[in-house]
């Protein structure tokens, strides 16, 4: 019995010692700035009830702006939370908007609407540590409102030029 705990304890120190070793691995965690005149809120500023649910809902993931909470500084939590944020960002960025491309925020917008109309984003291992960004399905239907009437006001656009 005495050599099972023995083992047990120096066990656990191993897994101790590995999960401080661990945090020296943590991923960047940053925010590029924002160049004035690209964000979204800038270029096409929604309605602010839709700027409202862009920022609790979308905007930690898919801008610049990301809001880095305590366990994002906790590996390997901060290894899936910086590589959310990166992925995010490569498929959809608020803070680098397609100001003098409407034909590539209109395609943006219609994902948009398609994603949340799927119910894909938010994510809800994202929305299960933010309840804020849960979205009620009045919610869902105003952001996908907003984005197909968007999109088909930028598509003419794209037609004409």
């Amino acid at each position: 019995m005495k050599r099972k705990l023995k083992w047990l304890k120096w066990i656990f120190a191993g897994l101790v010692a590995g999960f401080a070793l661990l945090q020296f691995t943590n991923p960047p965690r940053t925010n590029p700035p924002v160049a004035p005149g690209h964000d979204l809120m800038a270029t096409n500023p929604p309605p602010p009830e839709i700027a409202t649910l862009l920022h609790s809902a979308c905007y930690d993931c898919h801008s610049d702006e990301t809001r880095w909470p305590w366990y994002s500084h906790i590996a390997p939590v901060s290894w899936l939370v910086a590589g959310d944020v990166t992925r995010g960002r490569e498929r959809l960025n608020f803070s680098d908007w397609p100001r003098a491309l409407p034909e590539r925020a209109a395609k943006r917008l219609e994902r948009i609407s398609e994603e949340v109309d799927y119910q894909d984003m938010p994510p809800a291992k994202y929305t299960l540590l933010h309840p804020e960004a849960r979205l009620t399905a009045g919610q869902r239907q105003q952001l996908m409102h907003w984005a197909d009437q968007e999109a088909a006001r930028l598509k003419p656009a794209t037609t004409n030029e």
